[in-house]
Protein backbone atom coordinates (compact mmCIF):
# COMPACT_ATOMS: atom_id res chain seq x y z
CA UNK A 1 0.00 0.00 0.00
CA UNK A 2 1.26 3.05 -1.08
CA UNK A 3 2.11 5.72 1.72
CA UNK A 4 0.08 9.44 0.55
CA UNK A 5 2.02 10.80 3.59
CA UNK A 6 5.39 10.59 1.81
CA UNK A 7 4.14 11.62 -1.56
CA UNK A 8 2.80 14.90 -0.03
CA UNK A 9 6.41 14.89 1.36
CA UNK A 10 8.10 14.65 -1.52
CA UNK A 11 10.45 17.68 -1.62
CA UNK A 12 9.67 17.94 -5.26
CA UNK A 13 5.98 18.14 -4.26
CA UNK A 14 3.98 21.44 -5.74
CA UNK A 15 4.10 24.73 -3.33
CA UNK A 16 0.08 24.48 -4.00
CA UNK A 17 -0.57 20.94 -2.76
CA UNK A 18 2.06 21.81 0.35
CA UNK A 19 -0.60 25.26 0.71
CA UNK A 20 -3.53 23.34 0.20
CA UNK A 21 -2.63 20.66 2.90
CA UNK A 22 -1.20 23.28 5.08
CA UNK A 23 -5.06 25.19 4.54
CA UNK A 24 -7.22 22.15 4.69
CA UNK A 25 -5.48 21.41 8.46
CA UNK A 26 -5.45 25.19 9.17
CA UNK A 27 -8.42 26.16 8.22
CA UNK A 28 -10.70 24.53 10.96
CA UNK A 29 -8.00 25.29 13.23
CA UNK A 30 -8.62 28.95 12.64
CA UNK A 31 -11.94 28.98 12.76
CA UNK A 32 -12.24 26.91 16.50
CA UNK A 33 -9.73 29.52 17.81
CA UNK A 34 -11.94 32.42 15.86
CA UNK A 35 -14.94 30.58 17.53
CA UNK A 36 -13.41 30.93 20.90
CA UNK A 37 -12.70 34.51 20.47
CA UNK A 38 -15.86 35.25 19.06
CA UNK A 39 -17.41 33.72 22.32
CA UNK A 40 -15.50 36.30 24.30
CA UNK A 41 -16.44 39.00 22.15
CA UNK A 42 -20.17 38.46 22.42
CA UNK A 43 -19.89 38.80 26.41
CA UNK A 44 -17.74 41.76 26.24
CA UNK A 45 -20.77 42.82 23.73
CA UNK A 46 -23.53 41.93 25.86
CA UNK A 47 -22.37 43.02 29.18
CA UNK A 48 -21.81 46.27 27.45
CA UNK A 49 -25.45 46.55 26.78
CA UNK A 50 -26.38 45.99 30.94
CA UNK A 51 -26.25 49.87 31.38
CA UNK A 52 -24.07 53.28 30.51
CA UNK A 53 -20.94 52.26 32.67
CA UNK A 54 -17.83 51.29 31.26
CA UNK A 55 -17.01 49.47 34.48
CA UNK A 56 -19.14 46.11 32.61
CA UNK A 57 -17.08 46.46 29.92
CA UNK A 58 -13.62 46.64 32.63
CA UNK A 59 -15.17 43.74 35.06
CA UNK A 60 -15.46 40.91 31.93
CA UNK A 61 -12.10 41.81 30.61
CA UNK A 62 -10.43 42.40 34.10
CA UNK A 63 -12.24 38.66 35.69
CA UNK A 64 -11.59 37.18 32.33
CA UNK A 65 -7.94 37.25 32.13
CA UNK A 66 -7.53 36.78 36.51
CA UNK A 67 -9.45 33.45 35.89
CA UNK A 68 -7.05 32.51 32.87
CA UNK A 69 -3.95 33.21 33.95
CA UNK A 70 -4.05 30.29 36.40
CA UNK A 71 -5.50 28.11 33.98
CA UNK A 72 -3.03 29.27 31.08
CA UNK A 73 -0.11 27.44 33.07
CA UNK A 74 -2.09 24.28 32.28
CA UNK A 75 -3.35 24.95 29.07
CA UNK A 76 0.65 25.52 28.29
CA UNK A 77 1.34 22.34 29.49
CA UNK A 78 -1.36 20.15 27.83
CA UNK A 79 -0.43 21.80 24.50
CA UNK A 80 2.66 19.57 23.76
CA UNK A 81 -0.65 16.77 23.67
CA UNK A 82 -0.38 17.67 19.64
CA UNK A 83 3.11 16.85 19.69
CA UNK A 84 3.33 13.85 21.23
CA UNK A 85 0.12 12.38 19.42
CA UNK A 86 1.45 13.77 15.10
CA UNK A 87 4.65 12.69 15.78
CA UNK A 88 3.20 9.41 16.75
CA UNK A 89 1.25 9.70 13.95
CA UNK A 90 3.84 10.60 11.61
CA UNK A 91 5.90 7.64 12.83
CA UNK A 92 2.87 5.34 12.11
CA UNK A 93 1.94 4.68 16.05
CA UNK A 94 -1.13 4.91 16.19
CA UNK A 95 -2.12 2.91 19.06
CA UNK A 96 0.14 4.94 21.17
CA UNK A 97 -1.69 8.52 20.61
CA UNK A 98 -5.21 7.58 22.88
CA UNK A 99 -3.01 7.19 26.05
CA UNK A 100 -1.56 11.12 25.75
CA UNK A 101 -4.71 12.77 25.65
CA UNK A 102 -6.45 10.59 28.53
CA UNK A 103 -3.29 11.51 30.70
CA UNK A 104 -4.03 14.89 29.66
CA UNK A 105 -7.54 14.79 31.17
CA UNK A 106 -6.32 13.46 34.14
CA UNK A 107 -3.83 16.07 34.69
CA UNK A 108 -6.65 18.79 33.66
CA UNK A 109 -8.92 17.35 36.58
CA UNK A 110 -6.22 17.48 38.95
CA UNK A 111 -4.87 20.75 38.43
CA UNK A 112 -8.73 22.15 38.06
CA UNK A 113 -8.85 20.79 41.66
CA UNK A 114 -5.57 22.77 42.66
CA UNK A 115 -7.18 25.89 41.40
CA UNK A 116 -10.10 26.39 43.99
CA UNK A 117 -8.29 27.97 46.58
CA UNK A 118 -7.34 30.45 44.06
CA UNK A 119 -10.76 31.17 43.41
CA UNK A 120 -11.77 31.76 46.72
CA UNK A 121 -8.80 34.38 46.56
CA UNK A 122 -9.67 36.35 43.81
CA UNK A 123 -11.79 38.92 45.55
CA UNK A 124 -9.28 39.72 47.78
CA UNK A 125 -6.77 40.33 44.63
CA UNK A 126 -8.81 42.76 43.41
CA UNK A 127 -9.56 44.31 46.60
CA UNK A 128 -5.54 45.03 46.61
CA UNK A 129 -4.89 49.27 46.54
CA UNK A 130 -2.37 48.62 44.09
CA UNK A 131 -4.80 47.93 41.25
CA UNK A 132 -7.47 51.13 42.32
CA UNK A 133 -10.49 49.25 41.44
CA UNK A 134 -13.45 50.56 43.36
CA UNK A 135 -15.74 48.22 45.38
CA UNK A 136 -18.64 48.31 42.51
CA UNK A 137 -15.86 47.29 39.92
CA UNK A 138 -14.14 44.61 42.40
CA UNK A 139 -17.79 42.52 43.04
CA UNK A 140 -18.55 41.75 39.44
CA UNK A 141 -14.75 41.04 38.44
CA UNK A 142 -14.63 38.84 41.51
CA UNK A 143 -17.70 36.92 41.14
CA UNK A 144 -16.72 36.56 36.72
CA UNK A 145 -13.68 35.26 37.62
CA UNK A 146 -14.77 32.37 40.39
CA UNK A 147 -17.18 31.26 37.81
CA UNK A 148 -14.81 30.33 35.38
CA UNK A 149 -11.99 29.05 37.98
CA UNK A 150 -14.44 26.69 39.65
CA UNK A 151 -15.40 25.13 36.10
CA UNK A 152 -11.96 25.34 34.76
CA UNK A 153 -12.21 21.43 34.59
CA UNK A 154 -14.19 21.69 31.40
CA UNK A 155 -11.89 24.74 29.73
CA UNK A 156 -8.90 22.02 30.58
CA UNK A 157 -10.61 18.73 29.34
CA UNK A 158 -12.10 20.41 25.99
CA UNK A 159 -8.50 21.74 25.12
CA UNK A 160 -7.02 17.92 25.87
CA UNK A 161 -8.99 16.75 23.24
CA UNK A 162 -9.04 19.78 20.80
CA UNK A 163 -5.00 19.08 20.74
CA UNK A 164 -5.42 15.37 19.99
CA UNK A 165 -7.46 16.06 17.25
CA UNK A 166 -5.16 18.47 15.91
CA UNK A 167 -2.18 16.20 16.39
CA UNK A 168 -4.47 13.45 14.12
CA UNK A 169 -5.40 16.01 11.41
CA UNK A 170 -8.86 15.32 12.39
CA UNK A 171 -9.55 19.79 13.49
CA UNK A 172 -13.21 19.79 12.21
CA UNK A 173 -14.30 17.62 14.74
CA UNK A 174 -12.95 20.17 17.27
CA UNK A 175 -14.32 23.21 15.28
CA UNK A 176 -18.05 21.44 14.84
CA UNK A 177 -17.55 21.53 18.98
CA UNK A 178 -16.57 24.91 19.42
CA UNK A 179 -19.37 26.28 17.07
CA UNK A 180 -22.03 24.66 18.72
CA UNK A 181 -20.36 25.45 21.90
CA UNK A 182 -20.80 29.27 20.75
CA UNK A 183 -24.39 28.95 19.87
CA UNK A 184 -25.50 27.45 23.24
CA UNK A 185 -22.93 30.36 25.13
CA UNK A 186 -24.80 32.85 23.24
CA UNK A 187 -28.70 31.43 24.08
CA UNK A 188 -26.66 30.89 27.71
CA UNK A 189 -25.77 34.81 27.96
CA UNK A 190 -29.52 36.15 27.02
CA UNK A 191 -31.00 34.00 29.58
CA UNK A 192 -28.48 34.65 32.30
CA UNK A 193 -26.96 38.00 31.75
CA UNK A 194 -30.46 39.57 31.37
CA UNK A 195 -32.97 37.72 33.23
CA UNK A 196 -36.97 37.19 32.95
CA UNK A 197 -36.71 40.54 32.02
CA UNK A 198 -35.52 39.77 28.58
CA UNK A 199 -32.44 41.15 26.54
CA UNK A 200 -34.73 42.61 23.53
CA UNK A 201 -34.22 46.15 24.06
CA UNK A 202 -30.55 45.87 24.93
CA UNK A 203 -29.95 43.47 21.90
CA UNK A 204 -31.21 45.54 19.25
CA UNK A 205 -29.42 48.40 20.13
CA UNK A 206 -26.37 46.22 18.84
CA UNK A 207 -27.91 44.45 16.18
CA UNK A 208 -29.64 47.67 14.69
CA UNK A 209 -33.15 48.32 12.73
CA UNK A 210 -32.56 44.58 11.37
CA UNK A 211 -32.06 43.16 14.28
CA UNK A 212 -35.55 42.29 15.66
CA UNK A 213 -36.96 39.81 12.62
CA UNK A 214 -33.08 38.32 12.78
CA UNK A 215 -32.83 37.30 16.33
CA UNK A 216 -36.39 38.10 17.89
CA UNK A 217 -37.52 34.68 18.03
CA UNK A 218 -34.22 34.03 19.98
CA UNK A 219 -34.38 36.04 22.20
CA UNK A 220 -38.40 35.85 23.17
CA UNK A 221 -37.31 32.21 23.56
CA UNK A 222 -34.31 33.15 26.41
CA UNK A 223 -36.86 35.81 27.87
CA UNK A 224 -39.52 32.64 28.06
CA UNK A 225 -36.76 29.89 29.43
CA UNK A 226 -35.30 32.46 32.24
CA UNK A 227 -38.73 32.90 33.27
CA UNK A 228 -39.47 29.06 33.44
CA UNK A 229 -36.26 28.43 35.68
CA UNK A 230 -36.92 31.52 37.38
CA UNK A 231 -33.74 32.90 36.22
CA UNK A 232 -33.12 36.61 37.29
CA UNK A 233 -30.69 38.71 35.88
CA UNK A 234 -27.39 38.22 37.06
CA UNK A 235 -25.20 41.11 34.70
CA UNK A 236 -21.50 40.26 34.32
CA UNK A 237 -21.35 37.07 36.29
CA UNK A 238 -24.35 35.51 34.06
CA UNK A 239 -21.34 35.67 31.16
CA UNK A 240 -19.65 33.51 32.66
CA UNK A 241 -22.17 31.23 33.63
CA UNK A 242 -23.09 31.30 30.00
CA UNK A 243 -19.22 30.90 28.96
CA UNK A 244 -19.44 27.30 31.28
CA UNK A 245 -22.53 26.19 29.64
CA UNK A 246 -21.20 26.70 26.28
CA UNK A 247 -18.02 25.16 27.35
CA UNK A 248 -20.24 21.70 28.35
CA UNK A 249 -21.10 21.53 25.16
CA UNK A 250 -18.06 22.11 22.98
CA UNK A 251 -16.99 19.20 25.88
CA UNK A 252 -19.17 16.89 25.13
CA UNK A 253 -19.04 16.36 21.17
CA UNK A 254 -15.24 15.63 20.75
CA UNK A 255 -15.98 13.36 23.88
CA UNK A 256 -18.49 11.27 22.18
CA UNK A 257 -16.03 11.03 19.28
CA UNK A 258 -13.20 10.26 21.05
CA UNK A 259 -14.98 6.83 22.62
CA UNK A 260 -16.98 5.99 19.34
CA UNK A 261 -16.51 2.61 17.96
CA UNK A 262 -14.49 4.36 14.99
CA UNK A 263 -11.80 6.05 17.28
CA UNK A 264 -11.87 3.05 19.36
CA UNK A 265 -11.03 0.58 16.55
CA UNK A 266 -8.60 2.50 15.36
CA UNK A 267 -6.74 4.52 18.14
CA UNK A 268 -7.93 2.11 21.00
CA UNK A 269 -9.16 4.94 22.91
CA UNK A 270 -11.63 3.11 25.28
CA UNK A 271 -8.52 0.76 26.72
CA UNK A 272 -5.82 3.42 27.40
CA UNK A 273 -8.19 5.46 30.19
CA UNK A 274 -5.43 4.76 32.71
CA UNK A 275 -3.61 7.15 34.16
CA UNK A 276 -0.03 6.60 33.47
CA UNK A 277 3.02 8.25 35.22
CA UNK A 278 5.41 7.51 32.36
CA UNK A 279 2.85 9.40 29.51
CA UNK A 280 2.99 12.22 32.47
CA UNK A 281 6.24 12.42 32.69
CA UNK A 282 6.52 12.58 29.00
CA UNK A 283 4.12 15.77 29.31
CA UNK A 284 5.89 17.35 32.01
CA UNK A 285 9.38 16.74 30.29
CA UNK A 286 7.94 18.64 26.92
CA UNK A 287 5.16 20.49 28.37
CA UNK A 288 7.04 22.64 31.32
CA UNK A 289 8.47 24.90 29.21
CA UNK A 290 5.21 26.39 27.35
CA UNK A 291 3.71 26.46 30.66
CA UNK A 292 6.50 28.50 32.30
CA UNK A 293 5.96 30.44 29.26
CA UNK A 294 2.04 30.57 28.93
CA UNK A 295 1.57 31.28 32.25
CA UNK A 296 4.17 33.73 32.42
CA UNK A 297 2.53 35.71 29.98
CA UNK A 298 -0.59 35.66 31.20
CA UNK A 299 0.87 36.98 34.52
CA UNK A 300 2.51 40.08 32.32
CA UNK A 301 -0.73 40.44 30.53
CA UNK A 302 -2.95 40.48 33.70
CA UNK A 303 -0.79 42.68 35.57
CA UNK A 304 -0.38 45.05 32.46
CA UNK A 305 -4.26 45.33 32.06
CA UNK A 306 -5.56 45.53 35.49
CA UNK A 307 -2.23 47.36 37.34
CA UNK A 308 -1.04 49.75 34.68
CA UNK A 309 -3.67 50.22 32.23
CA UNK A 310 -6.23 50.39 35.38
CA UNK A 311 -4.16 52.67 37.20
CA UNK A 312 -5.54 55.62 34.80
CA UNK A 313 -8.67 54.75 35.42
CA UNK A 314 -12.12 53.30 34.08
CA UNK A 315 -12.09 55.14 30.54
CA UNK A 316 -8.39 53.93 30.18
CA UNK A 317 -9.10 50.43 31.26
CA UNK A 318 -12.45 50.06 28.82
CA UNK A 319 -10.46 51.41 25.68
CA UNK A 320 -7.88 49.10 26.86
CA UNK A 321 -10.51 45.58 26.44
CA UNK A 322 -11.85 47.02 23.88
CA UNK A 323 -9.08 47.01 21.47
CA UNK A 324 -7.86 43.88 22.40
CA UNK A 325 -11.01 42.29 21.60
CA UNK A 326 -9.87 43.16 18.03
CA UNK A 327 -6.53 42.06 18.72
CA UNK A 328 -7.70 38.70 19.83
CA UNK A 329 -9.48 38.72 16.52
CA UNK A 330 -6.20 39.09 14.97
CA UNK A 331 -3.78 36.47 16.50
CA UNK A 332 -6.33 34.31 17.36
CA UNK A 333 -6.46 32.82 13.95
CA UNK A 334 -2.57 33.12 14.00
CA UNK A 335 -2.43 31.04 16.88
CA UNK A 336 -4.77 28.60 14.99
CA UNK A 337 -1.97 28.46 12.14
CA UNK A 338 0.28 27.64 14.61
CA UNK A 339 -1.67 24.70 15.86
CA UNK A 340 -2.10 23.48 12.85
CA UNK A 341 1.78 24.30 11.71
CA UNK A 342 3.00 22.68 15.24
CA UNK A 343 0.70 19.81 14.04
CA UNK A 344 2.58 19.80 10.61
CA UNK A 345 5.95 20.04 11.83
CA UNK A 346 5.45 17.45 14.40
CA UNK A 347 4.33 14.85 11.48
CA UNK A 348 7.00 15.30 9.42
CA UNK A 349 9.51 15.14 12.48
CA UNK A 350 8.03 11.93 13.32
CA UNK A 351 8.70 10.96 9.42
CA UNK A 352 12.33 12.03 10.32
CA UNK A 353 11.99 14.97 7.24
CA UNK A 354 12.89 17.74 8.97
CA UNK A 355 13.73 19.57 5.47
CA UNK A 356 9.91 19.07 5.01
CA UNK A 357 8.85 20.79 8.48
CA UNK A 358 11.25 23.46 7.50
CA UNK A 359 8.87 24.33 4.19
CA UNK A 360 5.77 23.75 5.85
CA UNK A 361 6.79 25.76 8.56
CA UNK A 362 7.59 28.96 6.57
CA UNK A 363 4.46 28.49 4.33
CA UNK A 364 2.66 28.69 7.76
CA UNK A 365 4.10 32.00 8.49
CA UNK A 366 3.76 33.48 4.52
CA UNK A 367 0.05 32.56 5.22
CA UNK A 368 0.15 33.91 8.73
CA UNK A 369 1.75 37.16 7.73
CA UNK A 370 -0.70 38.13 5.15
CA UNK A 371 -3.45 37.97 7.46
CA UNK A 372 -2.48 40.13 10.07
CA UNK A 373 -1.06 42.47 7.82
CA UNK A 374 -4.46 42.72 6.21
CA UNK A 375 -5.84 43.19 10.24
CA UNK A 376 -2.54 45.65 10.65
CA UNK A 377 -4.53 48.00 7.46
CA UNK A 378 -7.79 47.33 9.12
CA UNK A 379 -6.48 48.88 12.74
CA UNK A 380 -5.35 51.79 11.06
CA UNK A 381 -8.34 52.74 8.42
CA UNK A 382 -10.97 51.99 10.50
CA UNK A 383 -10.19 52.61 13.98
CA UNK A 384 -12.93 55.20 15.75
CA UNK A 385 -16.00 52.76 14.21
CA UNK A 386 -14.33 49.62 15.37
CA UNK A 387 -14.24 50.96 19.00
CA UNK A 388 -17.07 53.56 18.51
CA UNK A 389 -19.08 49.53 18.18
CA UNK A 390 -18.78 49.08 21.95
CA UNK A 391 -20.02 52.41 22.90
CA UNK A 392 -23.68 53.09 22.03
CA UNK A 393 -24.80 53.54 25.26
CA UNK A 394 -22.19 55.07 26.93
CA UNK A 395 -22.45 59.03 27.81
CA UNK A 396 -20.72 61.27 24.58
CA UNK A 397 -18.34 63.12 26.63
CA UNK A 398 -17.12 59.35 28.11
CA UNK A 399 -17.11 57.84 24.44
CA UNK A 400 -14.98 60.11 23.17
CA UNK A 401 -12.73 60.09 25.91
CA UNK A 402 -12.44 56.30 25.17
CA UNK A 403 -12.51 56.50 21.61
CA UNK A 404 -9.41 58.85 21.55
CA UNK A 405 -7.65 56.48 23.75
CA UNK A 406 -8.42 53.55 21.87
CA UNK A 407 -7.36 55.11 18.85
CA UNK A 408 -3.88 55.20 20.05
CA UNK A 409 -3.74 51.85 21.15
CA UNK A 410 -4.83 50.42 17.53
CA UNK A 411 -2.45 52.09 16.12
CA UNK A 412 0.24 51.04 18.05
CA UNK A 413 -1.37 47.44 17.41
CA UNK A 414 -1.16 48.38 14.00
CA UNK A 415 2.88 48.30 14.52
CA UNK A 416 3.45 44.95 15.91
CA UNK A 417 1.12 42.67 14.10
CA UNK A 418 3.68 41.44 11.62
CA UNK A 419 6.27 41.15 14.09
CA UNK A 420 3.13 39.10 16.56
CA UNK A 421 2.54 36.73 13.25
CA UNK A 422 6.27 35.76 13.22
CA UNK A 423 6.64 35.12 16.65
CA UNK A 424 3.46 33.10 16.91
CA UNK A 425 3.99 30.86 14.12
CA UNK A 426 7.61 30.47 14.34
CA UNK A 427 6.62 29.14 18.63
CA UNK A 428 4.48 26.92 16.82
CA UNK A 429 6.91 25.03 14.62
CA UNK A 430 9.68 24.93 17.96
CA UNK A 431 6.72 23.36 19.61
CA UNK A 432 5.86 20.74 16.95
CA UNK A 433 9.39 19.90 16.49
CA UNK A 434 9.95 19.51 20.66
CA UNK A 435 12.38 22.86 20.80
CA UNK A 436 10.63 24.75 23.80
CA UNK A 437 13.08 25.43 26.36
CA UNK A 438 15.21 28.15 24.80
CA UNK A 439 11.67 29.68 22.95
CA UNK A 440 9.92 29.71 26.58
CA UNK A 441 12.71 31.42 28.42
CA UNK A 442 13.00 33.96 26.04
CA UNK A 443 9.39 35.17 26.46
CA UNK A 444 10.17 34.95 30.27
CA UNK A 445 13.39 37.19 29.72
CA UNK A 446 11.39 39.82 27.24
CA UNK A 447 7.78 39.63 28.60
CA UNK A 448 9.63 41.05 32.33
CA UNK A 449 11.55 43.18 31.18
CA UNK A 450 9.40 44.87 28.31
CA UNK A 451 6.01 44.57 29.43
CA UNK A 452 6.61 44.95 33.01
CA UNK A 453 10.07 46.69 33.36
CA UNK A 454 9.68 48.88 30.65
CA UNK A 455 6.20 49.81 31.51
CA UNK A 456 6.23 51.08 34.55
CA UNK A 457 9.37 53.02 33.79
CA UNK A 458 7.21 54.65 31.41
CA UNK A 459 3.85 55.14 34.28
CA UNK A 460 6.75 57.12 35.98
CA UNK A 461 9.32 58.81 33.82
CA UNK A 462 6.18 59.99 31.36
CA UNK A 463 3.24 59.89 32.72
CA UNK A 464 1.61 62.14 30.62
CA UNK A 465 0.87 59.35 27.90
CA UNK A 466 -1.09 57.77 30.18
CA UNK A 467 -2.00 53.76 28.93
CA UNK A 468 -0.49 54.86 25.79
CA UNK A 469 3.27 54.22 27.21
CA UNK A 470 2.62 50.68 28.82
CA UNK A 471 1.42 49.96 25.33
CA UNK A 472 4.48 51.46 23.51
CA UNK A 473 6.13 48.83 25.66
CA UNK A 474 4.52 45.94 24.75
CA UNK A 475 5.43 46.65 21.34
CA UNK A 476 8.72 47.22 22.27
CA UNK A 477 8.04 43.31 23.74
CA UNK A 478 6.18 41.78 20.72
CA UNK A 479 9.26 42.81 18.02
CA UNK A 480 12.18 41.88 19.64
CA UNK A 481 10.71 38.33 20.16
CA UNK A 482 9.48 38.39 17.20
CA UNK A 483 13.11 38.85 15.70
CA UNK A 484 14.56 36.24 18.29
CA UNK A 485 12.31 33.73 17.10
CA UNK A 486 13.00 34.05 13.51
CA UNK A 487 16.68 33.99 14.21
CA UNK A 488 16.31 30.75 16.15
CA UNK A 489 14.33 29.19 14.04
CA UNK A 490 16.55 30.01 10.98
CA UNK A 491 19.66 28.81 12.76
CA UNK A 492 17.97 25.28 12.63
CA UNK A 493 19.30 23.86 16.23
CA UNK A 494 14.69 22.23 16.30
CA UNK A 495 16.22 19.97 13.68
CA UNK A 496 17.86 17.66 16.14
CA UNK A 497 15.68 17.34 18.36
CA UNK A 498 14.65 13.55 18.89
CA UNK A 499 11.04 13.31 20.82
CA UNK A 500 10.02 9.93 20.25
CA UNK A 501 13.46 8.67 21.12
CA UNK A 502 13.13 9.62 24.79
CA UNK A 503 9.41 8.99 25.39
CA UNK A 504 7.29 6.52 26.28
CA UNK A 505 7.81 3.33 24.09
CA UNK A 506 11.14 4.86 22.74
CA UNK A 507 12.29 5.56 19.19
CA UNK A 508 10.34 5.34 15.59
CA UNK A 509 7.96 2.26 14.85
CA UNK A 510 7.85 0.97 11.13
CA UNK A 511 5.15 0.97 9.09
CA UNK A 512 3.55 -2.56 9.10
CA UNK A 513 -0.11 -3.90 8.22
CA UNK A 514 -0.95 -2.97 12.22
CA UNK A 515 0.04 0.80 11.79
CA UNK A 516 -1.96 2.50 9.39
CA UNK A 517 0.23 5.42 7.58
CA UNK A 518 -0.04 9.20 7.65
CA UNK A 519 -2.79 10.54 5.62
CA UNK A 520 -4.63 7.06 4.75
CA UNK A 521 -8.36 7.04 4.61
CA UNK A 522 -10.69 7.59 7.55
CA UNK A 523 -12.06 4.18 8.91
CA UNK A 524 -15.23 3.35 8.62
CA UNK A 525 -17.02 5.71 11.73
CA UNK A 526 -13.99 8.01 11.68
CA UNK A 527 -15.00 11.44 11.53
CA UNK A 528 -12.78 13.66 9.54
Amino acid sequence: MSNPATQTASPDSPQRSALWELLTLAAPVVATMTSFTVMQFVDGQMVSRIGPNPAYIAAQGNGGVASFVPISFMMGLLGVINTFVAQNFGAGRLDRTAAYAWNAVWMGVLGAILLLPYGMAIPWVFALPLLRHDPGLVAMESVYAQVLVYGAVLTLTTRSLAQFFYGLHRPVIVLVAAVCGNLVNCFANMVLIFGSEGPTRAMLSVLGEGGEWLVGPVMEAAQWTAAALGVKALGVPGAAGGTLVGLAVELAIPLAVFLGPGYNRRYGTRAAWRPSWGHMRDILRLGWPPALMFGNEMICWATFMSAYVGYFGKEHNAAGWITMRYMHLSFMPAVGISFAVQAVVGKCMGMKRPDLAEARARLGLKVTLVYMGVCAAVFVLFPRTMIGYFLADIPPEQAEAITAIGVQVMIIGAVFQLFDAAGITILGALRGAGDVVVPSIAVVGLSWTCILGVGALLIVLAPSLGSVGPWLAVALYIVLLGVFLFVRFTRGAWKKVDVLATSVGGGAMPFTSQTEPVGAAAAPGDPA
